[in-house]
């Protein structure tokens, strides 16, 4: 049996033969792993947010908001894709910092609307500036066609990662 990417085998194993990957193959893992866990510091770090900062995972929240305009905590959980008691927590602080506002719906008064404020707003566009830099700073080396491949990769990978893993897996 040959991995992705290969198609020459390797030493047999414990009753099964498994093939090595190509380098192309390993290096993108390697790479993918290490921007997993670039991104999951950084998501720990925001624990440690002091003040009148927001986490990655509040932007978050702001993004949609921004992008979707006002949304009820069950909407906003399943566009963000997370759980609508987090949601329900993490707006309570967004609007304790003046970040969201919420109000009742004009045409379901059951509901209630999250939306930005003109705070909310800035941060947003303040943030979004800052990553566009970073981001610009971080790739002015690499051509529209690396790109565009690169791109290509990061939405198959999400899908991978959207499926149910496979039996044993």
């Amino acid at each position: 049996m040959a991995a992705i990417g290969t198609n020459k085998p390797s030493k047999p194993g414990a009753g099964a033969s498994v093939a090595e990957p190509s380098p192309e193959l390993t290096a993108l893992g390697l790479a993918f792993r290490h921007l997993f866990r670039a991104v999951s510091r950084m998501r720990g770090r925001d624990t440690h947010l002091g003040g009148s900062e927001i986490s990655h995972a509040q932007f978050e929240l702001l993004i949609e908001l921004d992008e979707r305009g006002e949304l009820s905590a069950g909407e906003l959980a399943v566009a963000a894709r997370i759980a609508p008691a987090t949601v329900t927590q993490m707006l309570d602080g967004l609007a304790e910092s003046g970040h969201v506002e919420r109000a009742r719906s004009d045409s379901d008064r059951r509901l209630v609307l999250a939306r930005l404020t003109p705070l909310g707003r800035a941060r947003v566009a303040a943030k979004r500036a800052a990553w566009r830099e970073r981001w610009e700073r971080a790739l002015s080396d690499v051509s529209p066609r690396e790109m565009r491949a690169a791109t290509k990769v990061m939405e198959r990978l999400g899908g991978v990662f959207e499926q149910e893993p496979p039996e044993g897996g």
